[in-house]
């Protein structure tokens, strides 16, 4: 009954906000088509399609907000307008009961809030559509924030998904751009991501691993997890005291370096992505805050590592020689990187593609660098390689988001940003690097022990395979006489048959024969003509059995 009124609403907010006009209507069945007719009745208003998008998924509550979020990450999918319109969401949601935060607390610790903390407020800090935060101190004195998922949200992510994958099968079925948007996949990429975001312990894991490696750093301060308060579904670490990021006065009013700042995000995004293979995917404005101390060398503040991703050393190493190749203009080399990589099928022309690249890039790099947005260039470089049939890559699109915001973040805070004066000596060092012989000797220990436990198998490997060799020209031999024996078989099945037709035919025709001769009914037939017949069907019967052989 409940998912029933709950489909009614979609239905109903759905035809409220005309999200009609986002279907292709020349592709729909002619029911589905007079089913929709009457919403003509509804007036569209001065609303573009991307705000009334947003509204509706505000209107429908916080799993469609989420929903509407991991749109507008998908700039490889969505119509630009509707990606600008939907990063407007907000996540911020009415706070469940306190009495209710400090009763799950108490479950999972297995203790009384006031016994576990020395300090603990009751009012929440913040309330977003899958946890609610609230301020506590340890015993020890350390503020911390202790994250709670909000109770029977799973029932609600499940029931709201199974609903949202119904839509986008009807979707994919019905629209003629239904699988090159593959809103299938979009959906259930969704459900992962945010069922991902209910485990608080898996959170935490990230979160440590991101504070190990900027251990020290002066760019990046990750806070630290209480392993022993943390839990699937409560999460304490550390309170921090930063400035968020957005709050350009305040930055100012402590004399924070802007362009130092901005430079300062480009080389975290580079170093997360090449150096350690593990970057933050959620570094949207609302996650990061800058440290109040040394504001002359700022230093930034990540929160919310729900989301994190990583590429393979191909990918990496690809994608900073696709990068250099981009800003050099060398676009035949763009092409082939992405055959040579298994972006694009192989059997893909090299000239067409490097054709496509040059048409896109060409007017883009006619600017100064300074306005040139490194997301976008990669935007339509993926763009374009997916009319070459390129599949879309889960991990190269998180990235593309995530450098997104990082660009977006980093112009916000110092117009005048060259991202390519900071990104163009990384990679090329990056790519030096990669076969120093210090990094050769490195990847040399990390795999030795494999190498020297698996080497006394080499031998008899090699005897397996050089057996397998030899075994596959025997069976190919084998195949050969096989096919060649079954048509011998069926050439000599052929004669038979045509020879069982020509004994018929002469039977047939010696009946004619002999009949012929002895019936009176034929006294006026010319005998004379009697044996030509026979002959010609003797023939007959002698070149088909010759034509089967």
């Amino acid at each position: 009954m409940f998912a029933l009124l709950r489909l009614c609403r979609i239905i109903f907010t759905f035809a409220r906000y005309r999200l009609d006009l986002l279907l292709p209507r020349h592709s729909l069945p002619w029911w589905l088509r007079l089913l929709l007719s009457p919403l003509h009745l509804i007036p569209v208003g001065k609303l573009s399609r991307g705000d009334r998008l947003r509204l509706a998924c505000e209107q429908l509550g916080p799993i469609f907000v989420k929903f509407g979020q991991l749109l507008s990450t998908r700039p490889d999918l969505i119509p630009a307008d509707i990606v600008e319109a939907l990063s407007g969401l907000q996540d911020n949601v009415p706070p469940f009961a306190k009495e209710t935060f400090c009763a799950l607390v108490e479950k999972s610790l297995g203790d009384s809030v006031d016994a576990i903390f020395a300090q603990f407020d009751r009012e929440p800090l913040a309330s977003a559509s899958v946890a609610q935060v609230h301020a506590a101190v340890l015993h020890d004195g350390r503020e911390v924030v202790v994250k709670v998922v909000r109770p029977g949200i799973e029932r609600v992510i499940s029931q709201d998904t199974r609903l949202l994958h119904l839509l986008a099968q009807a979707l994919e079925h019905y629209s003629a751009d239904g699988k090159r948007l593959r809103p299938v996949e979009i959906v259930d990429d969704y459900r992962t991501t945010i069922f991902d975001e209910l485990d608080l312990q898996r959170e935490a894991a990230n979160a440590s691993q991101l504070r190990r490696n900027f251990l020290h750093s002066p760019l990046l301060y990750i806070p630290e997890i209480m392993w022993d308060y943390t839990r699937n579904n409560v999460l304490v670490m550390e309170r921090i005291s930063g400035i968020p990021v957005t709050q350009l006065e305040a930055l100012n009013a402590q004399k924070t370096d802007m362009k130092k700042l901005a430079e300062r995000g480009v080389e975290i995004f580079f170093t997360q992505v090449f150096e350690h293979n593990f970057f933050h995917a959620d570094m949207h404005p609302g996650n990061i805050f800058v440290s109040r101390e040394h504001p002359e060398q700022p230093q930034y503040i990540a929160v919310d590592m729900a989301i994190v991703g990583s590429l393979t050393r191909a990918d990496q190493y690809y994608l900073a020689r696709n990068m250099l190749a981009m800003f050099r203009r060398d676009y035949r080399q763009v092409a082939e990187l992405h055959v040579q990589s298994g972006w694009v099928p192989e059997h893909t022309r090299i000239e067409e593609l490097e054709a496509a690249v040059r048409t896109v890039c060409e007017p883009i790099f006619e600017r100064p660098l300074k306005d040139i947005s490194f997301g976008h260039v990669l935007l339509s470089l993926f763009r374009t390689a997916q009319r070459f049939n390129m599949e879309v890559q889960p991990q190269l699109v998180l990235l593309q988001k995530t450098l997104l915001n990082i660009e977006g973040l980093g112009r916000q805070l110092y117009p005048e940003l060259d991202l390519w004066s900071t990104a163009h000596p990384f990679l090329e060092r990056w790519l030096k690097n990669r076969f120093a012989p210090r990094t050769l000797w490195g990847e040399l220990k990390r795999y030795a022990p494999e190498w020297l436990e698996k080497f006394p198998e080499v031998p008899h490997l090699m005897f397996n395979g050089l057996q397998q060799v030899q075994n596959i020209g025997q069976w190919s031999r084998e195949l050969a006489l096989t096919r060649e024996q079954l048509a011998r078989q069926e050439k000599t099945q052929q004669r038979r048959r045509y020879g069982h037709i020509a004994a018929l035919l002469s039977l047939v025709s010696a009946g004619v024969f002999a009949f012929g001769a002895n019936n009176p009914a034929l006294q006026n037939f010319d005998p004379s003509q009697l044996p030509l017949v026979v002959w010609v069907l003797l023939a007959t019967a002698g070149i088909a059995i010759i034509a089967g052989r």
